[in-house]
């Protein structure tokens, strides 16, 4: 969500067209850890869910698996998404122009915004207007003001993804705040092996991967402030309107 809503649109409209099926299925893998979080955030099952910056609708169909909320909607600013989530059986998604979603205040009970605002120029803006739909916000960003994300080929990775800013835990805490909200239930994970392995191609690249997974995994239970210094790890929250 880069820029002028007209290029961000462009842009993420490339990126879905490009990705293919093997991107369809990174983006489902990635959703069972998050939808794993909006649940352990939310805590209940709700009424009415939407999800801002929705993609491909990855997450939102397996929140929809797991019956976590009673209705379920999206919003992105990419129609390639936004047609891919459709063939995903989800009605409910729509286009929006990536700052203003077109909803009544309090439309709904809980807003989402999962690898999002890494990726608006103005993420606290963006985080009112989510609050302005729900009373309750569960946001989840990369931490990549680590060591390990300072190298140039992850510093590329990340620009080629559409990120335009990092984020450590202080700095997400501070956008919390600034946008008006109170912060409540936190989390932090170093991602599964699965995520680690997924785009190794021999057997000796799946060892590897195998072995950074279980090394960052043994960091992150002796201490996750060290483990987020050192290298990426996601975080999440739930913050509701002070």
């Amino acid at each position: 969500m880069s820029g002028e809503p007209s290029a961000a649109a462009d842009f993420y409209d490339a990126a879905y067209r490009s990705a293919g099926e093997r991107g369809a299925r990174w983006r489902e893998l990635g959703a069972l850890g998050k939808a794993d979080h909006v649940e352990r955030l939310l805590d209940a099952r709700v009424d009415r869910l939407v999800e801002i910056g929705c993609g491909d609708g990855a997450l939102l169909a397996e929140l929809e698996r797991r019956g976590a909320a009673g209705s379920l909607h999206g919003f992105d600013v990419s129609e390639e998404a936004v047609r891919a989530a459709r063939a995903r059986g989800l009605e409910s998604v729509e286009v929006f122009d990536g700052r203003r979603v077109p909803v009544a205040n309090d439309a709904f009970d809980a807003a989402v915004l999962s690898h999002v605002l890494e990726h608006v120029p103005d993420p606290v803006a963006l985080l009112r207007e989510a609050a302005r739909t729900a009373p309750t916000v569960v946001i989840e960003v990369p931490l990549e003001r680590s060591l390990s994300a300072r190298r140039s080929s992850r510093r590329a990775l990340s620009e080629g993804a559409g990120h335009v800013r990092a984020f450590d835990h202080a700095e997400a805490q501070r956008i919390v705040a600034t946008a008006g909200l109170r912060l409540g239930r936190e989390l932090m994970d170093p991602l599964p092996a699965a995520v680690h392995v997924f785009f190794a191609e021999t057997p000796g690249a799946r060892l590897t991967g195998r072995v950074k997974s279980a090394v960052r995994r043994g960091v992150f239970a002796v201490s996750p402030a060290l483990a987020a210094r050192l290298f990426t790890v996601h975080y999440a929250c739930a913050c509701t309107r002070s």
